[in-house]
């Protein structure tokens, strides 16, 4: 399949909002997983340690 140059930055453009709003709900849900995890430590919950997945592919 052959692009137009105006449909190659149509689509470059619809990849980067994509990744844009990935990596914004990435944010929120590393957000919501600390606070859970601050909470089972207030009530005295043992969480398991949490992997560094981001870090080995560059996020965070």
């Amino acid at each position: 399949m052959q692009l137009t140059p105006e449909e190659l930055v149509r689509e470059f453009h619809d990849a980067v909002m994509e990744l844009y709003f990935a990596r914004k709900r990435i944010t929120l849900l590393e957000e919501e997983n600390a606070a859970l995890r601050a909470h089972l430590a207030t009530v005295g919950a043992d969480p398991e340690p949490e992997p560094d997945t981001g870090a080995a592919i560059g996020i965070g």
